[in-house]
């Protein structure tokens, strides 16, 4: 069964404090969650105020569906981190077949 993971590292410049970040890496967890149907999960710590990294991982019966929901995925978080005031710095998927 294909599994695909989505890292998305994530710049906000806005962030003066560590409740300026959590703002913005809780709102886009979830919007991602409820519009995609998605797992969400902040990979690092919160030792940085203005970066974060995101994992997001689905699980379905085809590879396909799975690649198009990440490129969805993926343009979403671009749109939506704009108007959060937030940048992605990096994003990549990995594909694995189980």
């Amino acid at each position: 069964m294909p599994i695909a993971k989505l890292t998305v590292e994530l710049s906000i410049p806005h962030a003066q404090s560590l409740k300026d970040r959590r703002q913005v890496v809780r709102s886009l967890k979830d919007k991602l969650r409820h519009g995609f149907n998605v797992s969400v999960a902040e990979l690092d710590d919160a030792a940085l105020w203005n970066r974060a990294t995101l994992g997001v991982v689905a699980i379905s019966g085809s590879a396909a569906y799975l690649a198009g929901q990440m490129r969805e995925v993926d343009d979403a978080l671009h749109r939506l981190s704009n108007t959060l005031g937030a940048e992605v710095a990096d994003s990549y998927v990995e594909m694995l077949a189980e």
